[in-house]
Formats: C-alpha cells, sequence, structure tokens
C-alpha cells in the first residue's frame, strides 16, 4: 500500500496562536495547493480527511474524501483561539510531560494519539481484506493535521512516541510511506 499523508494548506490564523480544534479557513487557495501536488500523487487513490475546513477544503479539491472525526488535531480545550503568549507559564508543564499534559478541557497528545491508531487499525484491516498477492498496490491519500500525521509516520516508522514531534510536516505538502508485507518504507517527506 502506498500512503500519501499531506498536511492541510496554511490556515489564516496569527502567528502564536493556539489553534487545535478550531475550525479556521485558509490563507492558502485549496485548489491552487491541490493543484501543485496532483502530480505526485497516484491516478487513483482512495481519500480520507479530517473535517475540520482546512483538510476537508483541500480533500475536496482533490476528490471525494470519507472524513473521519478521530482524523482532527489535537483539543487544547481552554487554549483554543489564545496567544500562546497569553497562555503563559502553563506551557512549561506541557513541556514536561508532553505526552500526558492536558489543556484544561481538551486531551492529551497520547488520547489524540489513541484515536489516530484506532482509525489506521480500522484502515490497515479494510486494506488487508481487499488487497490480494499479484494484484495492484491500494494507494490511500490522508489529509490532516501535525499531531495525526506525526502519529501515523512515528508509528508506521517504529518510532518511540517520545520522538513523533521530530516528523515536522509542511503545509500543503505530501509524504510518502510505502507498506509493504516484509516492512514499512518512508519513500520522501514533505514535496510539493
Amino acid at each position: 500500500m502506498q500512503l500519501h499523508l499531506i498536511r492541510h494548506p496554511r490556515p489564516a490564523v496569527e502567528p502564536g496562536t493556539c489553534y487545535g480544534q478550531t475550525d479556521l479557513g485558509l490563507a492558502e487557495c485549496p485548489a491552487e495547493v491541490a493543484a501543485r501536488l496532483r502530480p505526485l500523487l497516484p491516478d487513483t487513490f482512495t481519500l480520507h480527511a479530517s473535517p475540520l475546513a482546512r483538510a476537508r477544503l483541500l480533500a475536496e479539491a482533490l476528490g471525494r474524501p470519507h472524513l473521519d472525526d478521530r482524523l482532527k488535531e489535537i483539543c487544547f480545550g481552554e487554549w483554543e483561539g489564545r496567544s500562546f503568549a497569553d497562555i503563559g507559564s502553563a506551557i512549561d508543564d506541557w513541556a514536561a510531560d508532553p505526552l500526558g499534559f492536558r489543556a484544561p478541557g481538551g486531551e492529551s497528545p497520547r488520547e489524540m494519539a489513541a484515536r489516530v491508531l484506532q482509525w489506521l487499525d480500522e484502515i490497515r484491516q479494510e486494506s488487508g481484506n481487499r488487497v490480494f498477492p499479484g494484484t495492484a498496490p491500494e494507494h490511500l491519500v490522508v489529509i490532516a493535521h501535525g499531531g495525526p500525521l506525526r502519529v501515523i509516520a512515528g508509528h508506521l516508522l517504529g518510532l518511540p512516541p517520545e520522538r513523533w514531534l521530530g516528523l515536522d510536516f509542511g503545509c500543503g505538502q505530501v509524504t510518502r510511506i510505502d507498506m509493504e508485507s516484509w516492512g514499512v518504507v518512508l519513500k520522501w517527506f514533505n514535496r510539493g
């Protein structure tokens, strides 16, 4: 299976703003980003996306996506829409426990990862039921956010969760991971 991971286009938000699941508009035209990325994608593919507008609009410019709430960005609860400067020293608590910390009213990175991995397990089971030896590989395109894409790629590449933050997905760029019977290969990262 070829897996193409795409982070949504640049959102229309002030730099330094915590926005997680806040449904923002885009600073880039999704049709233009889709046209730029299309040559990097296979001719036919199954398309999955987060329902948040910044991912969904690009997905709709590329095809007919299957939308799934489990592909949403982490929920920052009361921090949503606030500047990191206003949040202040509470950020230190997050830095002390990057996987277990939960912003007030939000979810922890570990909780977000659990829902994303549940989605990935279902997709892999469905794919295993459709792909038979000697057939063409399935092509899957996922349009989501930095957090969920780090979880998917980090998990598939066998990285410990503490290292997933090192996978910095660029907005409006695509990464390709091939899943073979013998293992997983990172073919390329952040193109487009």
